[in-house]
């Protein structure tokens, strides 16, 4: 494959100044453990209507499976670009970690077919045919859910953030200053991997008591049924809570309550001021950001219990602006 240079296009370099009807396109491709997206997102923050598809990646898909599934989202991502008529200046993808934004790799913790994959240039291969060359950026997908919170989001404006994803996995992307941090190797700001006092549960990652294996969506399930609930999904133990069954609410509590101690613990760090939770289990039932919020109000320090937590102002489509924001916000890109 060839490789891409990930340097923002004159567009994202000079804010744009082409006339309104003209405005220019970016292709944004979400990578996660169970799924891959992609969308067309336009220099307002939107996702362009029709352009939004998906494919599976997950635990037991082969690499070049994965691989297929990347090349088929990207794909139909362009024919709605092509389509809509507008200029393609790049794309950006947010992925789940580790990566190597240098090197343009990823290694999802949750996909185990890929380690060191080059997926920039994959995407970058597939979209040559389709839109022509285009400069392609990889960070890991806290990121860019940190931009697009910041850029129209529920974090606009703020200038001490961290971006979060409750999944299949936990991650985070920082804003300090205004402008991102993502660190020489780019995945500064994973939260998912800083260690919850007390907890001994072992991650993927080799380390025990990690955020992630304790609050993730599959190691609550996973932990709920060893204190004797009977279902297998997020969605049942979601319906379990809404049923009032006790050891699905400890369970979603457990989760909670863990990702707060990561949070208090990157604001005794960082100063924080706004942490914005997404991700498809910060919805497993509908206070789950309170709960992250109880064990931040327990630290004795003001500046620690100041941070706000809250919910994502995007629902679903944050990754994806996000990855979008990665080409029409890339100033802030640090």
């Amino acid at each position: 494959m060839r490789r891409r240079d990930s340097t923002p296009s004159r567009y994202a370099r000079h804010g744009y100044s082409r006339p309104v009807h003209h405005a220019p396109l970016a292709i944004a491709v979400d990578f996660g453990g169970t799924k891959v997206e992609a969308a067309v997102v336009d220099a307002d923050g939107a996702l362009l209507p029709g352009s939004r598809h998906r494919a599976p990646t997950g635990a037991g898909s082969s690499a070049e499976a994965v691989a297929d599934s990347v090349r088929e989202v990207v794909a139909g991502a362009a024919a709605a670009a092509t389509a809509d008529g507008r200029p393609v200046v790049g794309a950006g993808i947010g992925s789940a970690g580790p990566i190597d934004a240098v090197l343009g790799t990823a290694s999802p913790l949750n996909v185990p077919s890929w380690r060191g994959y080059p997926l920039r240039d994959l995407v970058a291969d597939t979209l040559a045919p389709l839109v022509g060359e285009v400069p392609v950026t990889l960070r890991i997908d806290g990121e860019a859910i940190a931009l697009a919170e910041h850029w129209v989001g529920a974090a606009r404006g703020a200038t001490a953030m961290l971006g979060m994803v409750v999944s299949t996995g936990v991650g985070g992307g920082l804003i300090i200053g205004g402008r991102t941090v993502p660190g020489p190797t780019g995945n500064a700001g994973h939260i998912g991997h800083i260690a919850v006092g007390g907890a001994t549960d072992r991650c993927a990652c080799g380390l025990l008591g990690c955020v992630e294996a304790v609050a993730s969506g599959p190691r609550t399930v996973a932990w709920a049924q060893s204190q004797g609930w009977s279902g297998r999904t997020g969605e049942e133990l979601a319906a379990a809570c809404r049923e009032g069954d006790a050891v699905a609410l400890a369970a979603v509590r457990r989760s909670a309550h863990a990702v707060g101690r990561g949070i208090a613990a990157a604001t005794a760090l960082l100063d924080l001021d706004v942490v914005a939770i997404g991700g498809g289990f910060s919805h497993v039932v509908p206070d789950y950001v309170a709960l992250v919020a109880e064990p931040i109000a327990e630290c004795d320090f003001a500046f620690v219990r100041k941070v706000r937590v809250v919910p994502s102002g995007l629902s679903g489509d944050g990754p994806l602006i996000g990855a979008g924001a990665l080409v029409h916000r890339a100033a802030l890109l640090g």
